[in-house]
């Protein structure tokens, strides 16, 4: 059951587009929660999330796109 105070687990979680699809490493953020980006392992959902401030997020996402960064 959801309440004012459990936004983060009643949220509409989006799965990375990243994901192979068959069990592998994937993250979940939750979308449209004033101030916070929780995001959480798709693989175990009943654990807490991480949350971070949305600047944070944006540049840690944005980071990722770098074409600095070594691709694996």
């Amino acid at each position: 059951m959801c309440d004012a105070g459990s936004h983060v687990n009643c949220s509409r979680w989006r799965k990375s587009t990243y994901s192979d699809g068959g069990g592998g490493d994937c993250v979940e953020v939750a979308e449209g929660i004033p101030g916070t980006v929780p995001v959480r392992d798709s693989k175990d959902p009943a654990r807490s999330a991480l949350r971070f401030p949305p600047a944070a997020w944006t540049a840690f996402v944005e980071s990722l796109k770098s074409p600095a960064l070594p691709r694996l």
